[in-house]
């Protein structure tokens, strides 16, 4: 679990600040899916057999999960804020999508798959729908 934690968070840490969101955006899903699959064990247990864990160890765990969450959320807030995205984006919600999407990935990469083209699709349909005017409440 710690090993899968201390992965996700160093494949953020090594995204340069100084970028604008959505390029950190587009370089934590390429990170996390390439992560997925070279560190296939590593990733499953981290994303779902926390689960299985009690008291102390699996407030540990849960911790480093909602702490890798909100490393993520803070990116589309960036951008929302830097108006790369639109004004009414909800930054909890994309957060979510980006996680749900690419934390499954173990149940459905393929060997030898290359997962850069996918994240690369996935930044599309991500980022196509944030950017703009925000809409008519």
């Amino acid at each position: 679990m710690r090993e899968g934690a201390e992965a996700f968070h160093a494949s953020l840490d090594a995204i340069p600040e100084r970028l604008p969101a959505t390029e950190k955006i587009h370089l934590a899903l390429r990170s996390h899916l390439a992560l997925v699959a070279e560190q296939l064990e590593v990733a499953t247990v981290f994303v779902q057999e926390w689960r299985y864990l009690e008291d102390e160890r699996r407030g540990e765990i849960v911790a480093e999960r909602r702490r890798y969450e909100e490393r993520i959320r803070a990116f589309f807030r960036e951008g929302r804020e830097l108006s790369e995205f639109r004004t009414d984006l909800d930054e909890n919600a994309a957060a979510l999508l980006f996680l749900s999407a690419a934390n499954w990935a173990y149940t459905w990469l393929r060997p030898g798959q290359d997962t850069g083209a996918v994240a690369d699709a996935f930044f599309g349909l991500f980022v196509d729908g944030m950017r703009g005017y925000d809409t008519p409440a």
